[in-house]
C-alpha cells in the first residue's frame, strides 16, 4: 500500500480536481497555526450544479454519495492548493455534510459516508474525523449536498 496520501489517492486511480474559486467573498481555505478551515464545497461541472435537487427525491442516495464523495475531493483540491500537498495534512478533525433532504429523509448520515469513506482510504484512522451529517432544507444553488472540513496540517 502507498504510504502517503497523494500516492493511495493515485493508486485508486483517482485525480483532484481543479482548485475551487470562490462564488462570493470568501477564501476557499481558511488558515490559522496548524489549523485550516475548508469552506463548504458542492460539485459543479461547467458552472452548473452536478444532479440539482432534493436527496430521495429528485436525486437518489446512491448519487447523493457519489456526490458527497467528489466534493471531498474538491475539498481537498483546496487543500491542495494552499498546503502545496494534501501530503501535509496531520489530521481530520471535523466533516460537516450538509444534504438538501425531501420531506421525510432521514438518512443523511449515509450520504456523509460518500464523504468521510474516502479520507479513511487516503489518510487511515488520520482521515476519521468527528463528523456532523445535517438534512437541510435547501443550499446554494439547488446543490444536493455540501462538504465542510476542520483539520490540523503539518
Amino acid at each position: 500500500m502507498a504510504d502517503r496520501p497523494s500516492e493511495r489517492l493515485r493508486a485508486l486511480g483517482l485525480a483532484l480536481p481543479p482548485p475551487p474559486k470562490p462564488a462570493g467573498s470568501y477564501r476557499p481555505v481558511a488558515r490559522d497555526g496548524r489549523f485550516a478551515w475548508v469552506a463548504g464545497q458542492i460539485v459543479t461541472e461547467a458552472g452548473a450544479v452536478v444532479s440539482p435537487g432534493h436527496v430521495d427525491g429528485e436525486v437518489s442516495v446512491a448519487t447523493a454519495q457519489a456526490l458527497a464523495r467528489r466534493a471531498s475531493l474538491q475539498a481537498l483540491s483546496a487543500l491542495d492548493a494552499e498546503l502545496g500537498s494534501i501530503d501535509r495534512i496531520a489530521r481530520f478533525l471535523r466533516v460537516a455534510v450538509f444534504v438538501a433532504s425531501s420531506p421525510g429523509f432521514h438518512r443523511p448520515h449515509e450520504v456523509a459516508n460518500g464523504a468521510t469513506d474516502l479520507l479513511v482510504e487516503l489518510f487511515g484512522d488520520a482521515g476519521r474525523p468527528a463528523r456532523a451529517a445535517v438534512g437541510v432544507a435547501e443550499l446554494p444553488l439547488n446543490a444536493p449536498v455540501e462538504v465542510e472540513y476542520w483539520l490540523a496540517t503539518e
